[in-house]
């Protein structure tokens, strides 16, 4: 019972430090969105938010949730960029949360053929799927409190369960807010990465949309641009998608950091890496065997999600043990859980109290 009142009076300090943070983004946000109205796009602009990007790397080191965090965001590029009438709110929003407005490609983009961050197409997911899902998630996070007794393997396929069903869903409800407040259409965070025919499917279609449309403008179109000069045309993308997995992967070690703050041990970097070179291998044996040899998607299928899992398994799932990422998500979800009935609890006792005052109020009245 005294651990569970430390955890809870944990969590209460870890939300105010997440208000504190929230409120100075904020600041910083307004900043920025000032300086953008003044200030035209080039090195002049870079240099007024240098200090905003150095903040940003220290802001979540308020937090040690795994819950909470930060976002990058980029000027001169991307929707932040492409609105000049944008309002501040909505500026906001797009710049501080995982959301991105569905947007279809321009007509005269010289590199739409892009074949590794395609900007994914619209869908909508069923009420379904999202209900399976849903159950799902809650069976897993149930098992999860077994997991010391169960084999190694076992636990790591639960957590592998609950890192992608609790993104989906986290990412879903954060982008209802700014849906239903502000009125934007959003492009969905996940497209079914099960259904991945290719590492290229996988990481620019399916998995993560997000990281793609904030890594495409700020990594690798500048790294086309070069290449494409370098290299040409045909084989640009090459260098473009390896420089972008590198970026890929410091995000990811930095990310770890912020949530167990230990000396990374660069196995993050390495899955990332490895998964760079294999999708520029496969890139450039599409570019030339053309259509020839292609796998079925029956067969494609299964192998890219077996690569994406068994390397998970190898280099990426044991990085979040080594934190106790599952424990520690638990006890989160619990915590959160306890703060609603506390809410309720709260809710229902001030109703009751201004019911049986109104009651007296009205009985003193009506009898003197």
């Amino acid at each position: 019972m005294e651990g569970t009142e430390n955890f809870r009076e944990k969590m209460e300090g870890e939300f105010n430090n997440f208000v504190m943070v929230w409120v100075l983004a904020f600041v910083s946000f307004s900043y920025c969105y000032t300086m953008a109205k003044i200030i035209p796009s080039g090195r002049a602009r870079l240099l007024t938010i240098i200090p905003v990007m150095a903040l940003f790397l220290f802001l979540p080191l308020r937090l040690n949730t795994l819950h909470l965090g930060a976002s990058p965001f980029a000027f001169g590029e991307g929707p932040l960029a492409s609105d000049p009438s944008i309002s501040l709110l909505r500026f906001a929003a797009l710049a501080s949360l995982p959301i991105k407005i569905q947007q279809n490609p321009p007509p005269n983009d010289p590199y739409r053929e892009n074949p590794s961050l395609e900007k994914p197409k619209k869908g909508q997911k069923s009420p379904l799927v999202s209900t399976v899902k849903g159950v799902v998630l809650a069976v897993v996070i149930v098992a999860a409190h077994f997991s010391e007794d169960m084999h190694p393997i076992v636990s790591l396929f639960l957590l592998i369960f609950q890192m992608y069903l609790s993104l989906e869903f986290i990412l879903a409800l954060v982008a209802t807010l700014p849906r239903v407040l502000l009125g934007m259409e959003l492009a969905p965070q996940f497209n079914e990465p099960y259904l991945s025919t290719s590492l290229q499917d996988f990481w620019g279609r399916r998995w993560n949309i997000m990281a793609s449309s904030i890594l495409r403008p700020t990594v690798y179109l500048p790294t086309l641009h070069v290449s494409a000069r370098l290299f040409g045309r045909k084989w640009a993308p090459i260098p473009a998608v390896m420089a972008t997995f590198i970026v890929s992967a410091v995000m990811h070690e930095l990310i770890f950091y912020y949530m167990g703050r230990t000396a990374p041990t660069w196995h993050i970097s390495f899955f990332f890496v490895l998964h760079g070179l294999c999708l520029t291998v496969e890139l450039a044996l599409k570019k030339v065997l053309g259509g020839i040899l292609a796998l079925p998607a029956f067969v494609s299928g299964p192998l890219t999600v077996a690569f994406v899992v068994s390397t998970g398994f190898w280099l990426f799932f044991p990085q979040l043990l080594r934190l106790k990422a599952d424990v520690r998500a638990i006890e989160e979800y619990a915590a959160f859980v306890a703060f609603l009935k506390d809410i309720g609890r709260a809710l229902t006792f001030n109703l009751i109290r201004g019911y049986q005052s109104a009651t007296y109020e009205s009985f003193v009245h009506d009898y003197p």
